[in-house]
């Protein structure tokens, strides 16, 4: 048996997506979550983690004077558990330079858009606002430019008529919990790395976009 691929999750707040990641390690996935780690004592997510079993931490940004200082313990403590992919899922942090160096390759976020739209905050209203037939979520190898990094999957929804930001922020969120644990499954079985060529998936390279899923 190869040896299981060693996760940790970063959070922030509910961890919808963590539980997606929970409810998809089955006896034949090789990942392993090792731990959870928040930036907030009251995310809801430690709750889920621990209810699975799994290791949490909390490490509070506010007791940390900048980014910098934070961003350095948060890898102590990270490589505390040896990870072979760390996993930002919804950890509402803007990363140093140093913090995404460290963790090149290795480091996946998703984002509630079709990137490179959207880049940031309020990406349902925005895409509204914008017109766009068509929103989505994506996955993303982290790089230090903000939500630029290479793109390995998007899920690609129409956008209904008369829809609220609400209605389509919830519709997102079911295509997150599809696209994010497939993305993570492809890295723990070896199947998906990041090389100087771009992204690379069964040997092959990804197009710019990803390997898009579309409803």
């Amino acid at each position: 048996m190869p040896q299981p691929c060693h996760v940790v999750v970063l959070i922030s707040g509910a961890g919808g997506n963590l539980q997606a990641l929970l409810d998809s390690l089955d006896t034949t996935h090789p990942a392993r979550i090792q731990a959870v780690i928040s930036n907030r004592a009251d995310a809801y997510g430690l709750q889920r983690a621990q209810a699975a079993g799994i290791a949490t931490r909390v490490l509070a940004h506010t007791d940390f004077d900048g980014r910098e200082a934070f961003d350095a313990a948060l890898i102590e403590q990270i490589d505390a558990f040896t990870p072979d992919l760390v996993v930002l899922a919804g950890f509402m942090r803007i990363l140093t330079p140093a913090f995404v160096r460290h963790y090149r390759g290795r480091l996946l976020n998703i984002h509630p858009s079709l990137l490179p739209r959207h880049k940031g905050l309020h990406t349902h209203q925005r895409a509204l606002e914008a017109g766009d037939t068509e929103h989505g979520c994506s996955v993303h190898f982290v790089t230090e430019e903000l939500d630029g990094g290479p793109l390995v999957v998007q899920a690609v929804i129409p956008v209904q008529v008369d829809e609220t930001a609400t209605d389509l922020a919830q519709r997102v969120h079911e295509q997150e919990h599809r696209i994010y644990p497939l993305a993570v499954r492809w890295f723990a079985e070896g199947r998906l790395r990041l090389t100087p060529q771009g992204v690379m998936l069964d040997g092959q390279p990804l197009p710019a976009t990803g390997h898009l899923i579309r409803t």
